[in-house]
């Protein structure tokens, strides 16, 4: 009965240690909203910014199985090197493109945004999320249309 009561002990003791909410990651998540540059801590107003033209584009009427691209332009407004990350889409019928070299201070760049309308039919509505090494360090952008079928022009 001893041996028993042990191990029912132990066992609860493990699973309430494990259940411990540890902040020790050894991550600081100040690494995911505050970039650093190779240098070191940037301050604010030193950090790159990305600011786009617009931020969502709207194609209008678009026929089943035509592919349509736009590209949205922006420029670095801050005071060093803007690097991005990461583009990702909200789904497979959407791709992006963008240059993953250093954009200086004051120069523009592009991520180019193509969707895939094949087997795809009525409003729709997809998001692009750019990573960048600014603060916020993500942007949201969106696409928009709505596709018909062929038959329907």
């Amino acid at each position: 009965m001893i041996k028993i009561q042990f191990i029912f002990a132990l066992v609860i003791s493990i699973s309430l240690l494990s259940c411990e909410n540890s902040n020790n990651s050894g991550i600081d998540t100040n690494v995911v909203t505050n970039p650093k540059s190779a240098s070191g801590d940037l301050k604010p107003y030193e950090m790159p910014k990305i600011t786009f033209e617009k931020t969502e584009h709207d194609f209008g009427k678009t026929i089943q199985g035509e592919m349509i691209r736009y590209s949205f332009k922006f420029t670095n407004t801050g005071k060093s090197d803007l690097l991005i990350s990461k583009v990702s889409t909200s789904c497979g019928c959407t791709v992006s493109n963008y240059s993953n070299q250093p954009i200086e201070p004051g120069e523009p760049g592009l991520i180019e945004v193509i969707f895939d309308s094949r087997g795809r039919k009525g409003f729709q509505n997809k998001t692009i999320t750019v990573l960048a090494n600014t603060s916020p360090n993500k942007t949201v952008l969106r696409i928009k249309t709505n596709v018909t079928l062929p038959e329907n022009n």
